[in-house]
This record gives C-alpha cells, sequence and structure tokens, in this order.
C-alpha cells in the first residue's frame, strides 16, 4: 500500500490487458479499449461488468458493457468476454484497477506531533493533526490519515490503512495491511466493574489488543481491551460498522461480523464463523469454526462448528423458520380451536355428557 500521487488521467485497459491481470482468457476484441468499471445494470459501453450465474444472462445480453467477465460454463455470443473462474473477485479487482487509491505521500506532516521514543518508518505517512505516542512503532508503508490518534507503545503494521478520526490505544497492536475506518476504536477500556458497597467499582483493563494481519474494521466499531491479556481478533477477519467487541474476546481468523453485533467479555470465535446483523453475543459463549449465526439472534450458550442458527437461544436455522411459519398461523389457528370447542360442546350437550365445568 505504498501512497501514489493522484493521477490526473483517468486508467484506460484494453480487455487483453485486464484478462492477463486477472488470469483470464479473452473471447472478442481483445484490443478494445475499457475506461470504467460498473454495475451490470449501468454499465456503459466502455465498462466492464461481470455475470456469475444464468439468471443475469438476459440483462446481459440486453445491456451495453463493454467488456464482461464471465464462468467457463455460460454462454454470451458476439460479446467481449473474459473467462474467469471467480467473475466476482476479478471485478473487485478491476475496481481497484481503476480507482487507485490515493494516500498522503511519505513522511510526517508539519502539523503532526511525534513524541519522542517513537519510531516512524521513512517509507510510511503521518498525515495532519495526527498523534503519535511516546515509544509508538509506524511501520513501513502504514498510512494515518489526518487526525489519528497512535497512543503510547502501539504498534502499527506493515501497510496498515487508518482512516481519518481511528482511535489506538496505547499498547494495541495491529498487524500487516489492517484497514482501519474512520471512528473505529480499539483498545478502549473493557466494561469491567465490581459491585462495592452500594456502588460499581472499576475494575482497572491493564491488557491489550492485537490485531492480526488483514484484518479490515467499520467506521464506529469499539474493541476494548483486556482486563489482563489480550483481546485477539485473528488474522483475515472482516468486522462491520458498529461493532462492539467485549474484553478477552478471541475472534478467530477469516470471521465475519456484520453491523452492530455486540460480543460481550470472554467470548470465542471460531475460524470462519459468520454473524449476522444485530446478533447478541452472551459472555463466554462459544461459537464453533464455520458456525453462522442468523440477523438477530441472540447467543446465549455454546453454537456447534458449523451449525446455522437463528432466534433467540438460539435453535437450529431450519426448526427457527419452522417456528415462525407456525407463528405466523396462530390467529387462524386460534379462531379454528375456538369453533372446535363450540362444536364440541354441542356435541357433548346433544349426547348427556356433562360439560368441563361440569366434570
Amino acid at each position: 500500500m505504498t501512497p501514489k500521487a493522484p493521477s490526473s488521467a483517468p486508467p484506460r485497459f484494453t480487455l487483453a490487458e485486464l484478462a492477463e491481470r486477472s488470469g483470464g482468457r479473452t473471447e472478442g476484441d481483445v484490443g478494445f479499449v475499457l475506461s470504467g468499471v460498473a454495475g451490470l445494470s449501468e454499465a456503459g459501453p466502455h465498462d466492464v461488468t461481470f455475470v456469475e450465474g444464468a439468471r443475469q444472462i438476459p440483462a446481459a445480453a440486453a445491456g451495453c458493457a463493454g467488456g464482461i467477465f464471465l464462468p467457463a460454463d455460460l454462454d454470451l455470443p458476439g460479446r467481449n468476454l473474459i473467462r474467469v473462474d471467480n467473475p466476482r473477485f476479478a471485478f473487485a479487482e478491476t475496481l481497484a484497477l481503476f480507482h487507485p487509491a490515493s494516500h498522503p505521500p511519505a513522511g510526517v506532516h508539519p502539523s503532526a506531533v511525534v513524541e519522542p521514543g517513537a519510531s516512524v518508518d521513512p517509507t510510511a505517512s503521518v498525515a495532519a493533526f495526527c498523534f503519535v505516542g511516546a515509544g509508538a512503532r509506524i511501520d513501513a508503508g502504514a498510512v494515518l490519515c489526518p487526525f489519528v490518534y497512535i497512543g503510547p507503545d502501539a504498534v502499527i503494521g506493515t501497510e496498515t490503512l487508518l482512516h481519518p478520526g481511528a482511535i489506538v490505544r496505547e499498547r494495541v497492536t495491529l498487524g500487516a495491511r489492517v484497514i482501519v475506518h474512520s471512528g473505529a476504536v480499539i483498545g478502549s477500556d473493557g466494561f469491567g466493574y465490581v459491585h462495592d458497597k452500594g456502588g460499581h467499582r472499576k475494575i482497572p483493563q491493564v491488557g491489550t489488543v492485537e490485531i492480526g494481519d488483514d484484518v479490515e474494521i467499520g467506521a464506529g466499531t469499539t474493541v476494548d481491551r483486556a482486563t489482563t491479556g489480550a483481546t485477539r481478533i485473528g488474522r483475515g477477519t472482516k468486522i462491520d460498522n458498529l461493532v462492539q467487541i467485549g474484553h478477552n474476546a478471541a475472534i478467530g481468523e477469516h470471521v465475519i461480523v456484520v453491523s452492530q453485533v455486540g460480543i460481550s467479555g470472554s467470548v470465542s470465535v471460531g475460524d470462519g464463523a459468520v454473524l449476522g446483523g444485530q446478533v447478541g453475543v452472551a459472555d463466554h459463549a462459544d461459537i464453533g469454526p464455520g458456525a453462522r449465526i442468523g440477523a438477530r439472534a441472540g447467543v446465549m450458550k455454546h453454537v456447534e462448528p458449523g451449525a446455522t442458527v437463528s432466534g433467540f437461544g438460539p435453535q437450529l436455522h431450519r426448526d427457527f423458520l419452522k417456528s415462525q411459519a407456525i407463528f405466523e398461523q396462530l390467529p387462524h389457528l386460534r379462531r379454528r380451536l375456538a369453533d372446535v370447542e363450540k362444536r364440541l360442546a354441542a356435541a357433548e350437550a346433544a349426547a348427556g355428557i356433562p360439560n368441563e365445568q361440569g366434570r
């Protein structure tokens, strides 16, 4: 993520050049020049787009995209194609080609404050009004956008990017190529108190946070430092906006955490798990590797590896869907039950059988 100066000329690539960069195979006019990237519905005659499945073929055929990333098992006659195994991935990489990131130049801006004892690699960028505390280390190619705060003895890894207003507190470690979006706070105090004589006494939070390589943390997200030891987030994990991760939590590798999830203290989340929006996880719960938690579920206990669960409890997703289907029928079922009770009472009366109240 070496800082790049913005270019005045918009990028342009031939179909062959995009195929080479994406590892794909061309069909059509290999010299056709593409000057933009767009979704299928808005792609113009000089844009490249992508198609993943057969359902998108009619829209692609009716559209006017200049180039299309297409899997090998689909056909689109008469169009400029780049055959790839994963069209969405190729599309994402091409977006980066046409819209290269623009970061402040390497060096420390005159308005930034770097306290004595801090080290900033010459290839790193510390933009205007940043603060880097004593003993902190900013590694090669790291980018601190304006108004970033780095606490004392924190470590910012190689090519890590902190967007404006991100806060990394004291003694926190961020790995390589981490992205932290605006307003995120890494290393805030854990929510720890002990009740004493009618009040709540704060438990000092003296631990830290350790973030692995290639993690992305969304805007407004908070990751609390451990009471003792470390709150850990594993390599490749992606965390959406407005997520709360409590003290001493251990989040595995390549986990997906969607917006507004709340993870309590000492929770363990296994590698590859997915937590949908607004999921709440109680303290000390254990979510197994590969588990999938449906949106707004409340996790109070262990979730088995690979399980897909939903609802409060939660329960297996298929059972939750059955329960929801029954729940939606309750008004109709109530009316049917009342009708059955009336007919039963009438039949009992006709047969001289005492009713329930008379038994």
